[in-house]
């Protein structure tokens, strides 16, 4: 082999392994929702807002999109998080905190968690928050973490769906908002509304103007808050009357979060 051909050969190994060090890193929690559904054996396995959960629970349609967006590697955290645990994640997703009905030994947020997330969201991370309404979901915990970045989530219920005859009640249009950038109209069904103290910018509103969705920069970082999971499987897979475009929704969030995440000064 000849010294050019090998210094070749040398430089593409350099690129590659720049470019597979590009992706980000989106970690799913699996602490503060933890819920178990017994399998076809009756052995009880982790479902709900997980990505390898393929059923109308799952988050594996939200997972795929970041993946088309440059996402590297999904992974899910089972335990509180640290900074050691939280090191090398670039986006962290924590969704609909379990309560005593969703299992009877609930992880409850800390104030000493919730310093740990903020940290690592002043130097750079990007943190995305989806709350359900107070029926399904601990919000006064999960507060702890939302107002170190100028928000809490309401113990009230906004875009309210009866049935399936009501769909547009949780409708909002999202045509004119840069960060979807796809989708025009979308559907998030029986959400906490959000309160704004500080630094928090209302990104939708109802049409009785209370915050459905709101972004906060922090430090080097960003967090975005919606009352509800409403990117779960249930709501991504084409099941909504065509109106509805939640699945251009769920790619242009992780298209945002990504975006951000590539911003990061670490």
């Amino acid at each position: 082999m000849n010294l050019t051909r090998k210094k070749l050969i040398i430089a593409c190994v350099f690129v590659l392994a720049k470019l597979s060090a590009i992706g980000q890193v989106v970690t799913i929690d699996n602490y503060y929702n933890h819920e178990l559904t017994k399998n076809i054996v009756g052995k009880n396995v982790d479902f709900h807002y997980l990505w390898n959960d393929t059923a109308m629970t799952g988050f594996s349609i939200f997972g795929e999109a970041f993946k088309k967006n440059g996402a590297k590697s999904l992974k899910t955290l089972s335990s509180a998080p640290t900074a050691a645990n939280l090191k090398g994640t670039d986006v962290f997703i924590i969704v609909d905190p379990d309560h005593l009905n969703d299992n009877p030994e609930p992880n409850y947020m800390k104030e000493n968690d919730a310093n740990v997330i903020a940290e690592w969201v002043k130097a750079g991370g990007v943190l995305l928050l989806m709350g359900n309404d107070e029926q399904n979901a601990d919000l006064k915990h999960f507060n702890l973490l939302a107002s170190k970045f100028g928000f809490t989530f309401n113990n009230d219920l906004i875009l309210h769906v009866k049935d399936d005859d009501h769909f547009d009640d949780g409708g909002l249009r999202t045509a004119n908002e840069p960060l979807f950038k796809t989708s025009n109209y979308i559907f998030i069904k029986n959400a906490a509304s959000i309160a704004i103290q500080h630094s928090a910018k209302a990104l939708l509103k109802t049409n009785d103007g209370k915050n459905a969705m709101v972004i906060s920069k922090y430090g080097k970082g960003m967090v975005l808050a919606v009352g509800d999971p409403w990117l779960y499987n249930e709501y991504t897979n084409g099941r909504l009357p065509a109106r509805f475009e939640n699945d251009k929704a769920a790619n242009d969030v992780a298209a945002w979060l990504i975006n951000h995440s590539r911003k990061k000064g670490r």
